[in-house]
């Protein structure tokens, strides 16, 4: 959190894949991700929280390797995060569109849920049902499943489990490490 009502993510990503039939493995993308949140409250027992923000992607075009889209994007979003105790449930909707590269033209519809557990640690799932509509509306859902632990107030670790949804899935599963930095 950059102030109580702006926050700054950013992700670097990297890729090891066998989707062209060998192993590749390189840079697929950076993002930056300012969201502001302008009103907050309660209803009933949740407390709320709305946002607005964008993302820019940044691709390192590499996707003759299987890896990325090959198209740089800036993805408006807009959501609300609903607080209760140690849970948020976070209904969003994001749009993507390239202003560089081959065509990107998305819109995801997502549900986040984030549950703080003992020990500093979390879970969260990601589910994403976004609609590409450049691709004859195919629906390329997936489900995040991620796993973390803080080892200090700064800095912790996380293990992602990631899993392609129906018959546009745009992978059958995967794994990711990362690292998380707070400031």
């Amino acid at each position: 959190m950059l102030n109580p009502k702006l926050k700054l993510k950013y992700e670097l990503h990297y890729w090891d894949t066998d989707v062209t039939g060998s192993s590749k493995n390189d840079w697929e993308s950076f993002h930056i991700k300012p969201i502001y949140f302008p009103k907050q409250g309660k209803i009933g027992n949740w407390k709320y929280r709305l946002a607005i923000g964008a993302e820019l992607i940044l691709d390192f075009g590499n996707e003759k390797k299987g890896i990325g889209s090959g198209s740089d994007q800036i993805s408006p979003l807009a959501g609300v995060a609903f607080i209760r105790g140690n849970t948020v449930l976070i209904p969003l909707v994001q749009h993507f569109v390239e202003y560089s590269g081959p065509n990107v033209n998305k819109t995801a519809f997502r549900l986040i849920g984030l549950q703080k557990l003992p020990n500093k640690c979390w879970a969260k799932l990601d589910a994403k049902l976004p609609v590409d509509w450049a691709d004859d509306n195919a629906i390329p859902a997936t489900v995040e499943v991620q796993l973390g632990k803080m080892f200090t107030p700064w800095f912790g670790t996380y293990v992602d489990g990631l899993v392609g949804v129906g018959g546009d899935k745009p992978y059958d599963w995967g794994v990711g490490i990362g690292v998380r930095f707070n400031y």
